[in-house]
């Protein structure tokens, strides 16, 4: 007998919808909001494994600054899937199916130090900020209650963002993971310019 498949997915037209919406476009809006949820719940299970992982000089700063990421990024979570779920469509939470509809791979690396999971977090919080507004544009002509969640969310993650990037940034405004394109790669630029910092 085959197997059934254990992915799930918040698509398709809802029953009802928002007053104010078709419901194809209760649909349409959930959809996306789906790809936000699982970003979102990729973004905080990713910031908690950085906080148990994270070594070095920078340890507690690190560390420390990190639990507020995720429990706000959590709550994001939680805001978007009662979203969907007012759109009319069923939001889908479990890992399986994050992991079988996501487009990006788990994040690569384990134990490593302050600086080089910075380096590589830059990345991550890259990645779902330039998503995040992707949505918000898609939202432009559709859901206005919708975007303005989707905006809020977008200003938070900018600031965490911030947050990531001042421990990577030189006094002459350039961030140690320019250029970079691997999570890995990012971790070894900004682990050389932490090396150079220590040496100067």
């Amino acid at each position: 007998m085959a197997k059934e498949s254990k992915k799930m997915k918040s698509e398709g037209t809802p029953l009802y919808t928002i007053p104010g919406l078709t419901t194809e476009q209760g649909g349409e809006i959930a959809t996306l909001l789906q790809d936000r949820l699982n970003a979102l719940t990729d973004l905080h299970l990713t910031l908690k494994h950085i906080h148990w992982n994270v070594v070095g000089p920078h340890f507690v700063a690190v560390h420390e600054m990190l639990d507020p990421q995720v429990d706000a990024v959590r709550e994001m979570s939680d805001t978007t899937a009662e979203r969907i779920a007012t759109l009319g469509l069923s939001p889908v939470g479990t890992p399986g199916a994050l992991v079988a509809d996501r487009g990006w791979d788990d994040y690569s690396l384990g134990r490593a130090g302050a600086i080089e999971h910075l380096g590589a977090l830059d990345l991550v919080y890259s990645g779902v900020i330039e998503d995040h507004r992707k949505a918000i544009e898609a939202t432009d002509d559709l859901d206005l209650v919708t975007q303005d969640m989707l905006i809020a969310q977008a200003g938070q993650l900018e600031q965490f963002h911030w947050f990531v990037r001042a421990h990577l940034e030189t006094t002459g405004g350039q961030l140690a993971t320019a250029g970079a394109s691997s999570e890995v790669e990012a971790k070894e630029q900004a682990g050389r310019a932490g090396a150079k910092r220590k040496s100067a």
